[in-house]
Order: structure tokens, then sequence, then C-alpha cells
């Protein structure tokens, strides 16, 4: 399906949406190519002041969206005329928020999700949920057709680096190729290297799960555990990932990629990353509960973390690191015996397949 671009809107102005958006609004001015970039977010005076100052002040005061970038609350000033609409909403938001999008959507649009997450209660992916929604909106399409304009992009994109245009790569995945070369084009500028692939299970389940091993590795942080043992957390964290992507139909070398170990490193390295705060907070005694009140932006891995250990039960596959979060979160293992739970396993083969 060949795309012709003139318009991309990005839906979702927190601190990933901003910056996403910018960078398609800096490959179009890098490129020349004319795109035009909307960015919408749902409150209507803060969006007005974006608007008017070019800056999103509640996350990044310190820097000035392109002038080629229109920030709007008006949902359908935003789509009207959108060929790709990107959605940087957070995922236990997204059906209710795909909801309102789809009566201005293009019978044609193409959708990128960022959102790294599984449903609660109906255990999906973000790609099925926007497939779901979509096709009660456009009865005439079968869930195949919306599928084929469905995408997915993940990889080490911590926004405050990218809002600095410090250099970072990603994958874009979708079902067709040239979906997924038209959205690489758009966003691809001096500091945004897009790759692609037609993997979107592997790119989704190394985005999300990747957060609740990011947790984890906070909690070391915050207990002040090493290097060593922050390390061993990520490796073994990337074996979970690895194996329920596997048990999912991903290819495993999607895992060792960008959207696997590449955003792993960075999500588990990172300050920035609200997951790794998560877990520092939770380490130094702040309850599951309160994580909510005391952090201003969402961390993704609190509400997945269950999703996914319930996913790896129905498939069988091993993930001890998710379930020990999932023990903490839910007030079952205190931070304080969270090491003896991960070591505390059987003797193995590191590489039992081999």
């Amino acid at each position: 399906m060949n795309l012709a671009v003139s318009k991309v809107a990005v839906l979702g102005a927190g601190s990933w949406g901003t910056a996403f958006a910018k960078v398609v609004a800096d490959a179009a001015m890098e490129s020349s190519s004319g795109v035009q970039v909307s960015l919408w977010g749902r409150n209507e005076q803060a969006m007005a002041e974006m608007a008017r100052t070019g800056i999103n002040s509640r996350y990044f005061p310190d820097h000035r969206l392109p002038e080629n970038l229109v920030a709007t609350g008006d949902l359908s000033q935003a789509l009207t005329g959108a060929e790709i609409v990107v959605l940087a909403v957070p995922a236990q938001n997204l059906r209710e928020q795909l909801h309102a999008v789809a009566p201005h959507l293009g019978e044609d649009a193409v959708m990128v999700s960022l959102a790294k997450g599984l449903e609660q209660g109906s255990g999906l992916r973000m790609s099925e949920v926007i497939t779901q929604v979509l096709t009660g909106h456009f009865p005439h399409q079968s869930a195949e057709q919306i599928d084929r304009r469905i995408s997915v992009l993940s990889g080490p994109n911590l926004a405050r680096e990218i809002m600095s245009e410090q250099p970072t790569a990603s994958v874009v995945a979708a079902h067709d190729e040239q979906i997924a070369a038209s959205i690489a084009a758009v966003c691809a500028c001096s500091y945004f290297r897009p790759y692609t692939g037609t993997d979107i299970v592997g790119v989704e389940i190394g985005g999300l799960v990747k957060n609740v091993i990011a947790l984890c590795v906070g909690i070391c942080e915050g207990r002040n555990y090493g290097d060593n043992s922050k390390a061993s957390v990520m490796t073994r964290g990337l074996a979970e990932i690895t194996r329920l992507a596997l048990a999912l139909g991903a290819d495993g070398a999607t895992l060792s990629g960008l959207a696997g170990m590449g955003d792993l490193i960075a999500t588990c390295s990172s300050p920035l990353s609200r997951n790794h705060t998560a877990g520092r907070l939770l380490a130094e005694g702040i309850d599951p509960d309160q994580l909510s009140t005391v952090m201003t932006q969402t961390a993704e891995s609190v509400k997945t973390a269950p999703v996914v250990a319930q996913l790896a039960r129905q498939h069988g596959v091993e993930m001890p690191i998710t379930e020990a979060v999932v023990a903490v979160l839910t007030h079952r293992l205190s931070v304080e015996d969270l090491a003896p739970q991960l070591l505390g396993r059987r003797l193995k083969t590191e590489n039992p397949h081999r």
C-alpha cells in the first residue's frame, strides 16, 4: 500500500507525544516535504497556551517546539486530512480515546501506536485494541483490512533526551512493509533514525514488558543494590520478555534489537524513565496505591504487570521477575524480600534450548 502523506496528527500531548510530534515536525523541515504536523491534547486551556507560546510548559518548559507544529485542543481540527494518526495516550485510556477519535478518521488513515501496555480486563495488546475498536466504527472493512493500517513504534526513546535532539533509533513495525517505510520516512531526521519491520507482536511485547523489568531495576536502585544486581535483573528480564514474545508468535531477533534489548537498557538504566522512578519510589517506602499521586506521569508497568503475568500463565511461560513485581504491587511481597524471591529458584542451565 503506497501512502502519500501530507499531514500527521499526534494525539496525546504528554512527554512522549510532544517529543514525537517534534521529531515529525523537524523531519518535515529537514526534508522540505511540506508535511503538516498537528499535536492534540484534551486539556484545551493547556493546548491554547502551547499554541500561543510554542512551549509545553508542563513537560518541557525549557524547549520551544518547531514553528511548523500546530498545537490544538480541537480533535476535529487535528485529525482532518491526516493520513497518519499517532496514538500517544496511556494504554489504559486508549480504547476510550479511540471511540472519540474514530468519527474524525479518514477511512484509509494509518494508525501508529506509541502506547506500551496490555489492556486491563481484555489482556489485549494496543494494536489489537485499535483493530477491535475501528472494526466497530468501520463495519464495511474487515479486521484484516484494518490490521494492515495499524503500526507500532518502539525503541530506546526517552522523551527528554529526544527533546534535546540527542541521537536515537527506533523500529516501526507494520504488517505492510510499505506502510512501515512511509511512517519511517515522515519521522526520520538528523537525530531520530527509524528502522522498519513486520513483527508487531515482538515490538509490542518488548516495549511493554521492559517497563515491568525497569520497575524491578528501580527497586534495586532504591535499595542501593549494585550494578551486578541490576545487570542480572536486566539480563534475566530480557529472557522473560523473549519467552513470552516467542510464545505469542514473535520473531526472536526482534527482542535482541531496538524494541527489545535497546529499549530495555534505556528504560532500566535511566532516572528519566518513569517506570524506573516508580520502582525507586516503592523501595523508598511509597505505597503502590499512592504512586499515581506522587508521580506526574503514568508508569504503565503498575497496571500492566498483573496483565502480563496472567498472559504468561495462560501460555505456560515462566516469568519470575514479573511475578515478583506483581507480588510487590499487590502487597504480597515487601521490597525487602524481593531479592530472595528473584534468586531463590531452582538451579538450571542458562540456555536450555541450545
